[in-house]
């Protein structure tokens, strides 16, 4: 298999980013323990010369991100995730629908003093007219968490349904 122009661009600047990521080429060179011209070379846009695995390995282990093991990843057909990934998309899906919730109660609320008068004022409008808004806003917020739940594999992370005998 050869490397398509593509994946060879994708894949140096992944390591560019890395390199910018782990502290520069000088920070970088003392810490995969190669010269500075060696890791000037990785981090050119224009040099052919791709880091050996087991400095891109210390480098991402160094900085807590996985960008050339993704790229080597996606060019297999693969994807990489991340199982605390998976949970914070499950709390946030969990945050987003308790403030929608709370936020529609205050909508909801206002909207029921405001009529219980039987008088709508302009007054009264605004002001349920800006928590509609918030509320939109807030819908919004869950739609893009559950975007992020089913992205993580729709497991939900730990949201489970009980049978109770």
């Amino acid at each position: 298999m050869s490397l398509s122009d593509a994946f060879h661009h994708r894949l140096k600047a992944a390591q560019r980013d890395l390199i910018a990521r782990a502290g520069g080429i000088e920070r970088t060179a003392a810490k995969v323990d190669f010269s500075k011209s060696q890791v000037g070379r990785w981090n050119s846009p224009t040099d052919p010369e791709i880091m050996p695995i087991i400095a891109a390995v210390t480098l991402e282990a160094d900085c807590g991100v996985a960008l050339v093991t993704a790229v080597m990843a996606e060019a297999g057909g693969r994807r990489l995730t991340d199982p605390d990934a998976d949970k914070a998309a499950a709390v946030s899906l969990m945050q987003a629908f308790a403030e929608n919730q709370r936020q529609g109660a205050e909508l909801f609320n206002a909207f029921a003093v405001a009529i219980s008068d039987g008088d709508f004022t302009p007054t009264e409008a605004t002001t349920v007219d800006r928590l509609a808004a918030q509320q939109e806003v807030s819908l919004a917020s869950v739609r893009q968490a559950c975007a992020a739940v089913k992205a993580h594999g729709g497991e939900a992370a730990g949201l489970r349904v009980v049978r109770k005998d």
